[in-house]
């Protein structure tokens, strides 16, 4: 059966999405705060500066408006940076309806309040029917086709099994959760730890400090998952470990590429200038740090990163910070 979907950001994972669904018989519509990037798009007919190389189809159609757009969606699918999510969701609020299944695949932390993006969907849209599509997933892959795995995950399962079955393709698979919480820190937090294995990567270390970084960071990543009243079971899924290993070891990951440079002597603000997109886990360093500190949870990588990041301080020296710490039990944890 097809649906009519608006798409709402125009980077390279909505303009991926948006190709797959077009591919699923969909009808979709894209639309970004950029009119000339979608004049761009329109004209040559793929996305040059965020997905080169994956053609647009017929079935794309570039909207110059967020009302047209809009006009008679079933889904909104929402692929805007997560710190512009608010902004994105405001500017779309006079054109929703309540029928309309509204889908957000940012991931991230809004800085200045702390909030997961579904506290901010639900703050402006108090009965959204609300799903997070999550999930190992560079765009550069899911935009030709190649195997890849999601979650949809809404409090309303029957809401996350209908775009289960608009996303489903026999290339990109996707599984339903109910874990809203546990699915958009997996999403958001992992991106920390990429920065983190980026910076071991800059600084000439190993696949034993890789390994080391992976599952002590997913480990703190459950510990404040847990207690913001996420299922602990979610962190060793696919939003959650999967997630993790993909953006912690891929060159298509912007948050790894941003702490390789950050590792070889670079500034955060310049290698950040330098992945030419959104870095998502500079934000959500931050963020989390806040967090942690706010619930009284111990973080100490995302900790160190946090101090590399905004404090100037040393890399190789906050490896040291981390590798001295009081000894402890592997399953010391309190959850």
């Amino acid at each position: 059966m097809s649906n009519r979907i608006a798409v709402i950001g125009a980077g390279s994972w909505g303009t991926a999405l948006a190709v797959s669904l077009s591919g699923n018989g969909h009808i979709v519509k894209i639309w970004d705060v950029n009119a000339q990037h979608l004049k761009d798009l329109e004209e040559k007919k793929e996305n040059v500066r965020y997905l080169p190389e994956v053609k647009l189809p017929e079935g794309v159609q570039i909207s110059y408006t967020t009302e047209d757009a809009l006009n008679g969606a079933d889904v909104v699918l929402f692929s805007a940076p997560a710190q512009h999510f608010r902004s994105a969701l405001e500017n779309a609020l006079p054109f929703l309806k309540p029928e309309m299944v509204i889908v957000n695949v940012a991931k991230g932390i809004e800085q200045k309040t702390l909030m997961r993006l579904s506290e901010i969907a639900g703050e402006k849209l108090p009965n959204a029917r609300y799903v997070v599509l999550s999930g190992p997933s560079h765009a550069e892959e899911v935009g030709r086709g190649m195997p890849t795995t999601l979650v949809a995950a809404s409090e309303e399962l029957e809401v996350a099994e209908y775009i289960q079955d608009i996303f489903m393709t026999d290339s990109l698979r996707v599984y339903t959760n109910s874990d809203v919480i546990g699915v958009e820190l997996g999403g958001a937090l992992k991106n920390i730890i990429a920065l983190g294995a980026g910076i071991s990567d800059g600084m000439g270390y190993g696949d034993n400090a890789k390994a080391a970084l992976m599952t002590r960071g997913i480990t703190e990543i459950a510990r404040l998952g847990v207690k913001l009243g996420a299922n602990l079971g979610t962190f060793s899924g696919l939003t959650g470990i999967g997630d993790l290993i993909v953006t912690c070891t891929s060159m298509h990951s912007r948050n790894r590429r941003c702490g390789i440079m950050i590792g070889e002597g670079m500034v955060p603000e310049e290698a950040t200038q330098k992945v030419g997109m959104v870095v998502e886990g500079i934000y959500t360093t931050e963020a989390a740090y806040q967090l942690a500190q706010k619930e009284g949870i111990e973080m100490p990588i995302t900790e160190q990163i946090y101090n590399v990041i905004n404090g100037g301080a040393d890399a190789r020296e906050a490896v040291k910070n981390l590798m001295t710490r009081q000894k402890k039990h592997e399953t010391e944890e309190h959850f």
